[in-house]
């Protein structure tokens, strides 16, 4: 089979298409005909190397040769302890702990992944798992009438949270690069932030909610950007920035009646089925801006990797 894959951290030329074998499902596993690949900044995390979390399993070399994890397709073989799928069925999920989708078969455990739901079609159930188990969780807080922030609110997790928030009734105020600001306008937002030329933290009217899905400022400027009683959560980013949300971030949020943290992403169909029952039912919308082949995997990650994607892009083999 067809697969891109890299063998050491770096930019997207450390990724070439070759021919490999395809992979063979344990008992509680499922072999896949991976149909179509959304990608997630993980991804380019993981090619790059940084953050240094990004390297757990492997130091200094990757510890998966392939990456892409958020995969849709056929099942074409299932191990002798897998019970929930068979041969044909057509299935998604985020394949996080092995990945291996930016190839023509990946293998996944059972439990990560789920029956892609009727009226939905490969490519656009790709797009859900991670992104839409992130916004979901990040915007879990949010009641009618609160002041949300979301910043990276351009991209894949962002484009669903700027809807789920709308939905639950807040007001919504979105941070991105400029030439993202009518896209961020079109999914519902009230508000658009050009990150370039204002800064969200200093603000005559604090928020309620910020979630914060590219994290690089102090955790005193996040402080300062919360109402009292307020929630900020970031998802990602430099290891300084998570250390001071965890350390001087809730300490200084516990004294001034404000809750700074990490957030603890869920993982599995439990966490991005709702997303998926809602895009089903034409309640939510799914957002793809580009579908690359296998051989622009590259051009792919280095699309989603540098900021500039609008919304999610898919790779289909």
């Amino acid at each position: 089979m067809r697969a891109a894959v890299y063998d050491r951290y770096g930019g997207p030329d450390q990724l070439q298409v070759q021919d490999v074998p395809v992979p063979s499902p344990s008992s509680d596993q499922v072999l896949v005909r991976v149909e179509a690949t959304s990608v997630n900044l993980s991804d380019w995390e993981c090619l790059t190397g940084s953050p240094i979390y990004a390297r757990l399993g492997g130091l200094r070399r990757p510890a998966r040769r392939t990456l892409g994890s958020d995969i849709a397709g056929v099942v074409e073989r299932v191990g002798e302890s897998v019970t929930r799928f068979r041969p044909g069925d057509q299935v998604y999920g985020d394949n996080l702990a092995l990945k291996g989708g930016f190839a023509e078969y990946a293998v996944a455990p059972e439990s990560a992944l789920a029956q892609v739901p009727d009226g939905l079609g490969f490519a656009e159930a790709s797009t859900i798992p991670q992104a839409g188990a992130i916004a979901w969780q990040g915007t879990e807080k949010v009641g009618p009438g609160a002041r949300v922030l979301i910043n990276g609110a351009g991209g894949g997790s962002g484009s669903f949270a700027i809807q789920l928030a709308k939905r639950r009734g807040a007001h919504v105020t979105a941070v991105d690069h400029g030439t993202k600001q009518e896209f961020m306008r079109s999914l519902g937002a009230d508000e658009v932030i050009d990150y370039e030329h204002e800064d969200f933290t200093r603000t005559s009217q604090p928020y309620d909610v910020v979630l914060d899905l590219v994290a690089h400022r102090s955790p005193l400027a996040y402080r300062r950007a919360l109402s009292r009683g307020g929630t900020y959560r970031c998802v990602g980013g430099s290891v300084g920035t998570l250390l001071g949300v965890l350390t001087v971030g809730a300490v200084a949020g516990a004294v001034t009646g404000r809750s700074l943290g990490v957030l603890a992403v869920k993982q599995g169909p439990a966490f991005f089925e709702p997303i998926s029952a809602l895009v089903a039912s034409g309640e939510l919308n799914t957002h793809t801006e580009r579908v690359f082949s296998l051989e622009q995997v590259a051009d792919a990650l280095a699309h989603v990797g540098e900021g500039r994607a609008r919304g999610k892009v898919v790779v289909v083999p």
